[in-house]
């Protein structure tokens, strides 16, 4: 069990982050602690003007092979292992002349940041840290007398650990520490096995590794009865896990599981294509759409739903401005994410406290590859992300009529959609805008009736003679097991369909269509999104 107090008289400093360190070993100098080093890390200490040992002299050995051997010696080892309660350990100690390492400072080798960067193979190889992995679970291991700070935020930590106990660390500390020295070698031995798993072509290795930090502690889960916090995975991709919130309320958990599903979607849409907007309510999209100015694709996407774009997450896919602001602070929204935002826009914003403003700076790229994982009971499923996109040359027309060159923008738009909407999905799009979303229904036909409701209704409210969907298309994310859903689209006035084909009913469902004299094309591609 971890002694009481260890009073820190030797320190061992390794850090290939810099940062903090002229500080740290000034306030440990302060405190009457020898400190012994290595390389770069003793070479500026000492330019520094402070005094250091080199861990070669303790060693009697130089460090060799490029740096790769320095600090795997019995000397370094012994005295981060050796139990000071153990006569045993302490004879062998004072036989070989090891003396006892009380702290351990250690930092790894940039190898997340060389992989990050683009890194070759060779380089990617020569980032991998050895001897500070081995001290860190050696100094972990022995926390009843070793103190191990693995992070650049816990220097202050620990120089208050010691001022509050003359000198010493207590054992709470020491666990704490520990413990965050085994899951930073954890996450970087994962970093390193799945960074290999990928360059090699191993797409589904024998074991996998989740590794994440901790970036915020959240107020409570998906229901305040849950705890929860959030994680990043040092990915570089633009999005909510790498925004700067601007103002508003700390972000919940729904906010994060909500704001990246719009996010997500409005990426799709180049912003060198025009503007475009998606209004997100609990991870499904209930207004999506173009337009020549930000504004009008704002005020599109908000006439597919108003009712549920109350309280949603709005995404954009070009900076904020103050048209667009104007129109957006007229009902309560949640969040707001964009790429940028006028100075114009944030003084709108301003007025209203508790919305949440975000920027990223860009958009993801929906192309890239990447993986998805989920946990169920017993173990977590893992696939590609769905990047899978189709082009106007990729249709198969399979109805006698051909779709016109307005169907066919407004049905590859409602495609784009159909990806980012919960299976069984149905979206209506009519001249570059949704005007009917129908998710998560257990029946496609049901996902077709409950968009084409909601259309009717928000006719209804705008005071318009027919509902949004006459003269739309229909995008469903997998094919039609029957003509009924394709009848259903017809009757609210679809005027044409894109769904993937591959029922052994198509050709009822075509024929169906024919009947109803809507264009068809069948993408050979299908989005469940569960």
């Amino acid at each position: 069990m971890p002694q009481d107090h260890v009073t820190i008289q030797r320190a061992l400093i390794s850090v290939s982050d810099k940062t903090g360190l002229l500080d740290l070993a000034a306030a440990l100098l302060m405190r009457n602690v020898e400190l012994l080093s290595t390389g770069g890390t003793a070479k500026a200490i000492r330019d520094a003007g402070l005094p250091v040992r080199d861990v070669s002299e303790i060693t009697n050995f130089p460090e060799m092979m490029d740096g790769r051997v320095k600090t795997l010696h019995p000397m370094v080892h012994g005295g981060l292992l050796a139990l000071r309660d153990n006569d045993a350990h302490v004879e062998a100690m004072q036989e070989h002349g090891i003396g006892a390492i009380d702290l351990l400072v250690v930092n790894l080798y940039p190898f997340e940041e060389t992989v990050a960067k683009g890194g070759d193979w060779d380089e990617c190889i020569e980032n991998i840290d050895i001897g500070g992995p081995a001290m860190i679970r050696a100094a972990a291991k022995n926390h009843a007398f070793v103190t191990t700070v693995v992070d650049v935020e816990d220097y202050e930590k620990l120089l208050g650990d010691m001022d509050q106990h003359q000198g010493r660390t207590c054992p709470k500390f020491r666990k704490k520490l520990a413990q965050k020295a085994y899951a930073r070698t954890a996450a970087y031995d994962a970093a390193v096995s799945t960074w290999m798993a990928d360059a090699i072509g191993v797409q589904t290795p024998h074991r996998r590794a989740i590794a994440g930090t901790l970036k915020q502690n959240l107020r409570y889960g998906e229901n305040p009865h849950q705890t929860a916090s959030f994680y990043g995975d040092g990915s570089s991709r633009p999005g909510v896990s790498s925004a700067t919130q601007l103002q508003g309320k700390e972000l919940s958990y729904n906010n994060f599981n909500d704001t990246d599903a719009a996010f997500e979607l409005v990426a799709e849409f180049d912003p060198a294509d025009g503007p475009a907007c998606a209004i997100i309510k609990h991870a499904n999209p209930c207004g999506v759409a173009r337009g020549a100015t930000l504004a009008q694709a704002y005020q599109s996407a908000f006439d597919c739903d108003r009712t549920s774009a109350f309280g949603g997450i709005i995404a954009l896919n070009q900076t904020l401005d103050a048209a667009t602001a104007e129109q957006i602070v007229k009902i309560f929204t949640e969040v707001v994410i964009a790429p940028n935002v006028s100075d114009d826009a944030r003084k709108i914003f301003a007025t209203k406290k508790n919305l949440r403003l975000l920027t990223t700076g860009g958009l993801p790229d929906v192309k890239t590859a990447g993986r998805v994982w989920k946990q169920i009971s017993g173990g977590y499923l893992i696939q590609d992300r769905d990047n899978g996109s189709i082009a106007a040359d990729d249709l198969k027309v399979v109805t006698k009529r051909a779709p016109s060159e307005q169907e066919l923008a407004d049905l590859l738009l409602a495609w784009k959609i159909a990806k980012h909407v919960k299976s069984n999905a149905i979206i209506y799009v009519k001249d570059g805008a949704t005007v009917g979303v129908g998710a998560g229904q257990m029946s496609r036909v049901d996902s077709t009736r409950i968009a084409a409701r909601k259309s009717q209704d928000m006719a209804d409210a705008l005071g318009l003679a027919e509902p949004l969907t006459h003269g739309s298309v229909v995008a469903s994310d997998a094919f039609f097991p029957f003509a009924d859903g394709l009848i259903t689209a017809a009757e609210a006035g679809a005027t044409a369909i894109i769904q993937p084909g591959g029922s052994m009913r198509d050709n009822e469902v075509i024929a169906a269509a024919d009947e109803a004299g809507l264009a068809m094309v069948f993408t050979g591609m299908r989005h469940f999104r569960h």
